[in-house]
């Protein structure tokens, strides 16, 4: 399936965060950081709004956008607005 987002709006395919510990202690999702990292997938057609391109590796708010289900994987489409930083 493909998606293509409208607007000022990116497509993000999440990264999963690290469960255990060096220790082998279990961290709970809710207890994780607040922020997130993602690969962006797609983006809209917004070319003023956007700045980041497909490939790139963002940091974006655990509460921001909207999570879909796209061939069996999580990923999040979200505005432009709710991303924090470029991770290089």
């Amino acid at each position: 399936m493909t998606v293509k987002p409208l607007g000022d709006r990116i497509l993000i395919q999440m990264e999963k965060e690290e469960e255990t510990t060096r220790g082998g202690i279990i961290i709970p999702e809710t207890a994780q950081e607040k922020t997130q990292v993602g690969k962006v997938v797609a983006v809209g057609d917004d070319d003023e709004e956007i700045t980041v391109k497909a490939g790139q590796r963002v940091m974006y708010d655990k509460y921001a956008g909207t999570t879909v289900k796209i061939d069996g994987e999580d990923h999040l489409i979200l505005s432009m607005s709710d991303v924090l930083a470029v991770v290089e």
